[in-house]
């Protein structure tokens, strides 16, 4: 199994147990740490080691974990080096490579509405029931205009639901360290 994989098992395991976790939970301590066992093998080596994850966040709008990669790098011809790294991770497997389908998101830009509108331009009696506009901008691959509407539009977020999540799994992570 990758550690992609694995992270995204964990991940899913530390939101099961968050409904389960008390809200006066404090933010993690820097020391808190949870530990996955990670081993691969290909024609350079391998690799057997441990991965210390220290710390969530959101990078570039995807859930990443942050943390230490211990282990021995053993060569294909035997010699042996030991391996530590800090390592960011994508939480999900793909994260980075959004699916077809979610690669088009929409940003509303404006909704208005208004009522019985009647305009009497120098004799030319315009009459409008209602008129509802409605602006959305659609992000995507090659969408200039689109993409920049978005991120005009999000200026003043401050990371939404993926910011809220990595906070709770520091929490988790707190309380398993």
């Amino acid at each position: 199994m990758s550690s992609s994989k694995v992270i995204s098992f964990f991940v899913a395991a530390f939101l099961t147990l968050a409904a389960f976790m008390p809200h006066a939970a404090q933010a993690a301590p820097q020391s808190a740490s949870f530990q996955i066992p990670v081993s691969t093998a290909g024609t350079q080596g391998t690799f057997t080691g441990v991965l210390r994850i220290t710390n969530f966040a959101v990078e570039n709008n995807a859930l990443v974990a942050t943390g230490v990669l211990t282990g021995t790098l053993t060569g294909a011809a035997g010699s042996m080096s030991s391996v530590v790294r800090t390592v960011t991770l994508p939480v999900i497997a793909g994260a980075n490579q959004a699916p077809a389908a979610a690669a088009t998101a929409e940003c509303g830009i404006l909704h208005l509405e208004l009522g019985p509108l009647d305009l009497d331009l120098l004799g030319l009696v315009v009459h409008l029931d209602r008129v509802v506009l409605d602006l959305t901008a659609v992000a995507g691959a090659g969408n200039l205009l689109g993409n920049l509407l978005c991120s005009v539009t999000n200026l003043l977020n401050t990371g939404g639901a993926l910011t809220q999540i990595a906070n709770l799994l520091n929490q988790i992570l707190g309380l398993l360290g």
